[in-house]
């Protein structure tokens, strides 16, 4: 698993490649929290455009870093997903939490929007 990150307004933007699964769970995990601690940012965006299979550790990791975001007032977006992935995230009701956007773009202006009201 490859993680890219890109900052952008108040949000973590992190573009998965590959599996996410109990193998590269922990890395996962301390990687993202790690960047979302040394640039301080409130919201995160978890792009699943170039991820190719997913279990239920890659299920816990989306769900603890909710928890995080929601506890210091944040949000968390996920963005890009394919079908396969997508129905994944929805029958684990992750798109009841938090929202599902096409595109890192859309996901950025809701957070703005959000901010805002």
């Amino acid at each position: 698993m490859e993680i890219i990150y890109e900052i952008s307004q108040d949000a973590l933007i992190a573009e998965l490649f590959g599996e996410m699964d109990h193998h590269s769970a922990e890395k996962i995990r301390t990687d993202i929290d790690g960047m979302i601690e040394e640039y301080g940012s409130k919201n995160l965006i978890f792009d699943f455009g170039r991820v190719t299979f997913m279990d239920s550790s890659g299920i816990g990791i989306v769900l603890g870093r909710y928890k995080k975001r929601q506890a210091e007032g944040g949000k968390v977006v996920i963005v890009d997903c394919e079908p396969r992935i997508r129905n994944i995230l929805n029958m684990a009701g992750i798109f009841s939490l938090m929202k599902y956007m096409d595109t890192k773009e859309e996901a950025l202006d809701y957070l703005q929007r959000k901010e805002v009201s």
